[in-house]
């Protein structure tokens, strides 16, 4: 498993270049597809769930990457300067500059957002063969809209208004900057009010005691997704997190499913 940090250039569409970090791991089992992990907001890959699934690739000799998002990590820029747009091509440009065959898409969170918007990128582009699956846990889908702007008191929105930034208490850390341009800018990218096929196979992993993302939205995206081979799991004491080790035991068994038949190394 490569422990070295590496870094790409990410530039265009009228936005400031960038440095993206990222650790990949090539595995060498054959037919095996790779695994991409997708942060959540605020998270990078250094996280519990990242750890645990790079190791999980590397018992099984699968290749792995993962990556900080701008404004994340180790990664250059300033959070609250950046956009799920931002997010999203640079999400792109990690998988076609940095990964070759089929690939299984592991999302976290905002990743899971951002793993569907990949996906959905991908076929635009011809290149939709290439999933072999999705596996997405806590999937906080049109967060910018569903879980922040419309969930919003008055008195915060009128801040975003007046201000252009709120400073909203975190229980994961310090207030971060959250923008108004973030919350424009995520409705160019809202995956409600039409059926989505992304192609493969999805698992969702989701907590019934889910502070951030309600179970009930994860019940949303499955009426969404217009595909027959979707499995939603709900763990009925889990959080947010989903990092215990009987939750990432569940994580590893939706992610073999999509691993060649076998033992591992």
């Amino acid at each position: 498993m490569s422990t070295a940090t590496q870094f790409i250039d990410v530039t265009g569409e009228g936005r400031p270049p960038r440095r993206i970090a990222y650790l990949h791991s090539p595995g060498h089992r054959a037919g095996a597809p790779g695994l991409v992990w997708l942060s959540g907001f605020k998270s990078d890959m250094a996280g519990t769930k990242a750890g645990v699934l790079a190791e999980w690739a590397a018992e099984w000799g699968a290749p792995c990457l993962r990556f900080d998002y701008s404004g994340h990590g180790q990664s250059s820029g300033n959070f609250k300067d950046f956009t799920i747009g931002d997010w999203l091509a640079e999400s792109l440009a990690c998988f076609e500059r940095l990964t070759d065959g089929r690939q299984v898409l592991v999302g976290s969170s905002m990743g899971g957002w951002i793993a569907l918007l990949l996906a959905r990128a991908l076929i635009g582009r011809g290149q939709g063969g290439r999933l072999a699956g999705m596996v997405l846990i806590a999937p906080a889908w049109d967060m910018t809209e569903e879980l922040m702007w419309k969930q919003f008191t008055p008195e915060i929105r009128e801040t975003l208004e007046r201000d252009g930034v709120y400073y909203p208490p975190s229980e994961y850390g310090e207030p971060y900057a959250l923008t108004k341009a973030l919350i424009e800018e995520g409705r160019n990218h809202l995956l409600g009010g039409s059926g989505f096929d992304p192609g493969c196979p999805v698992r969702i992993l989701q907590g019934l005691r889910d502070p951030d993302v309600p179970w009930e939205h994860a019940m949303k995206l499955v009426d969404l997704l217009d595909v027959e081979d979707v499995r939603l799991t709900l763990v009925k004491d889990a959080e947010h997190r989903l990092s215990r080790e009987g939750d990432l035991a569940v994580l590893r068994g939706a992610i073999q499913e999509f691993m060649p038949q076998g033992q591992k190394d």
